[in-house]
């Protein structure tokens, strides 16, 4: 056995290897996102179902009542992006009014029409100087 002067000037605890500190030990969490290069242009029942908070069950149930727009491709139902912001205005109206599902349509129906003869009458007196402050 030859001997090392750096070993003996160390010490005896100089060839132990120091543990490390539990915060070392840990292995690192690396989250990988992807994003889409283009505009997604439907949604499955799925990403609906969680983006609206509701059951995939009672999304089915709003497309039989015609609530919202679907469409199937091979047993599968797609939406359109805007299909949560209309799922979120059902529950809402729904908490508001003590109506059924199946009623929430013909209301959703005449606020869509409102919305539509309001713009309709914005753009036709758009270049008009009236004053007309109710609308």
């Amino acid at each position: 056995m030859t001997h090392d002067p750096r070993r003996a000037a160390a010490g005896p605890e100089a060839g132990r290897r120091r543990p490390t500190a539990p915060d070392e030990q840990r292995p690192l969490n690396v989250v990988v996102r992807n994003y889409a290069l283009a505009p997604v242009d439907r949604l499955s029942l799925d990403v609906v179902a969680r983006r609206s908070g509701l059951h995939p069950d009672l999304v089915r149930r709003f497309v039989t009542l015609g609530l919202v727009d679907a469409t199937r491709d091979h047993g599968r139902l797609w939406f359109a992006p805007g299909a949560p912001a209309t799922l979120a205005r059902i529950q809402r109206l729904r908490a508001g009014l003590p109506l059924n599902y199946a009623s929430l349509g013909l209301v959703l129906d005449l606020l869509d029409r409102i919305s539509e003869l309001e713009a309709a009458l914005r753009r036709s007196n758009a270049g008009s100087r009236s004053d007309e402050s109710w609308i």
